[in-house]
Order: structure tokens, then sequence, then C-alpha cells
């Protein structure tokens, strides 16, 4: 059953799949329910326009950026666009070759593969993706030692949208299949205030313009988070307040979610306190801050890293990362290294 299936069913949901319903209902289902990178819309347009017109499937994308972005949303409204089916996946699920084998053999003319986390596709995977991205064609290998032959089937011509936060990892065979490759930026505060103030209609949520602000600033220019906020609040304005959702009952909330007045939760602030208090605001590597606040490195260079970065509070150096006076001053440190002698 789909999504939208269970949405209009009426039919009793497990709490996963409520959940997942919701999800669905609130992601956008046209290029004009998508407020912010402008840019990157109006490119999309133009190729959607293109392929429509020759009749064609839509050349291969890829989308890259921190996690939260839109990047699955967006591929969902590539293909409404084009009024064709989607098919989802992960890299990691495709530990073989013959996994991907079956996925393509299934597609139809002008369908969309959608492949999250591409970059971790497996080496053998990725040999079998080449040509059926180039040439449509699926080569796959009948029988064993010297009567073993090759057999090429052909495919449809479809698209591959992939997503990856780490463009760096994808090989450049893979990136250079990619047609159209696409950056996404985090969202200003104006993109997300429409952004919650779609969901909210959604979800029958009467919240004032002043709370709408409030979430929106700090939601980490990220759409994911700001709905994510949303939710939380409206649960607390249900329960603490009349249900209206204001600037006071908003910063309420997030207060005590310990998401403080640029959206820093609190990982965030653990990874900052760590550069300063334990190693005298750095450089120090990413594997020694992870493992002195117990979370992978990855989570912290995928999820936090980003949004640090984009404040100013810490740098990237090649001996490690360093805390800015700007994180110094936002948790209230006062920055020792300034006051000391320079050496000539």
């Amino acid at each position: 059953m789909s999504d939208e299936d269970r949405i209009v069913s009426g039919k009793k949901q497990t709490g996963d799949d409520a959940a997942a319903s919701l999800d669905a209902a609130l992601r956008p289902r046209s290029l004009d329910d998508i407020y912010g990178q402008d840019n990157l819309v109006e490119n999309l347009r133009i190729l959607i326009e293109a392929a429509r017109s020759r009749g064609e499937a839509l050349d291969h994308i890829l989308f890259y950026g921190p996690p939260g972005l839109g990047k699955t949303s967006l591929s969902h409204v590539m293909a409404n666009e084009m009024g064709v089916n989607i098919r989802i996946t992960a890299g990691p699920v495709i530990a073989r070759a013959g996994d991907l084998a079956a996925i393509l053999t299934n597609l139809r003319k002008g369908d969309i593969l959608f492949i999250d986390e591409i970059h971790r596709l497996g080496r053998a995977v990725e040999e079998v993706l080449y040509p059926a991205m180039e040439d449509y064609a699926l080569d796959i290998v009948i029988g064993k030692g010297p009567s073993a032959r090759n057999v090429r089937l052909k495919l449809p011509r479809f698209t591959v949208i992939g997503a990856t936060t780490r463009l760096a990892l994808i090989t450049s065979p893979l990136r250079a299949r990619f047609g159209a490759v696409y950056r996404l930026d985090f969202y200003g505060e104006e993109a997300l205030s429409r952004i919650i103030e779609r969901a909210a209609g959604m979800l029958d949520v009467e919240i004032e313009p002043d709370g709408v602000g409030e979430i929106a600033r700090r939601a980490r220019g990220t759409p994911r988070v700001a709905l994510r906020l949303l939710r939380r609040v409206r649960d607390f304005a249900q329960v603490r307040a009349d249900g209206v959702i204001t600037a006071g009952v908003a910063g309420d909330a997030l207060s005590l979610m310990e998401i403080d007045e640029l959206g820093l939760d609190d990982v965030d602030r653990r990874v900052l306190e760590t550069i300063i208090d334990k190693f005298d605001g750095g450089p120090v590597g990413l594997e020694t801050i992870a493992a002195a606040i117990s979370e992978e490195s990855d989570t912290i260079m995928d999820v936090y890293e980003p949004y640090l970065l984009q404040l100013g509070f810490i740098e990237r150096t090649s001996r490690g990362r360093l805390a800015t006076t700007l994180a110094y001053q936002h948790l209230g440190y006062e920055d020792s290294r300034s006051q000391q002698p320079k050496l000539f």
C-alpha cells in the first residue's frame, strides 16, 4: 500500500505507518511547493520542460549537500512533475551486483531510480551501474569457467537520481555519468517560515507569525529540522498552552529541548566546549572530538559540522578543528588566545 493509500484509506495504522504517512503528506508535490533553492528550482524546471518536449527520460541527476535539505523530496517532485514512477533504494542496501540488476530489470521507460547515500555503493555494484547509466544496458555473465559467456540486456531509458552528503567520496567514473550535478544549500529564514506555515496548515496547527519566525530562526537552515521542531512545539502547545503556537510558546518549548536562539543543541555545544575546554580551542582531530563526546565521527562531520562551519564557529585546518572567537563569545567564554603576546 502506498503512502497516499494509507493517508486516505482510513485503516488503522501502526505508529511507524502513521509517521511515514505524515512525512509523505508534508513532502512537496511540485516545484511550486519548494521554497528557497531558487536557482536550483529554475534549473530543474528547464530540465523537466526539455525532457517533456523531447519525450525523453530525464538526464541522470546528482544532488549533494548536508542532510535534511530535501534531496529525497526533490526526487519525488521530479517523478511527480514527469508523471513517472520512482523506485527508492540506498547505497548500503545494494550489497551485491545481482541486487542492482534485479532493480534495473524491473524499471519501465522514464522511471526514476533514486539512490540515497550513493557514495556507499560497492565497487562491484558500480561496475554494473556504469553501462546501465551510459548505454542503458545490463551486462551479465552466464555460466562459469571456459564456457562462461557475456550477455548484454537492453534496458529502457530511465533516470538515476543520486543523493550524497559526501561528494568527494563518489568515484570519478560514477560522477562523470551524471549529466546534472546540483548542490543544495542551507535555507534562509524566509524560506523556512513558508515551509513551516505550509506544514502547520496541513497539520491543522494554529500558529502565529511570530511563532513561525521563532521556529524558523532555530531550525539550522534545514527543512527537516524545521518540521521536526514544529511537531514538538505543537505537542508542547497542546499540553502546556492553549494549543496556539506563539513566539513565547515556541521559545519555551525549544528551550525545554535545549535548543538555543541560533538552533544549537546539546551535541553542538558539547563539540564546541570540548574543543575549547579540553583542547584549548584546538586544533584537534575529528576522531579525538568524537571519542571525547561519545559520538560517531561521521555523525559529527555530516550532521553537526556543516552548520557550525556556516555560523563561523569552527575552522577546519590541516591539523584539525579550531574554535573561533565567535564560538567563544556565543558560549560566554573569554578567548584567552587573543590576549597571548605574539612572537615575532
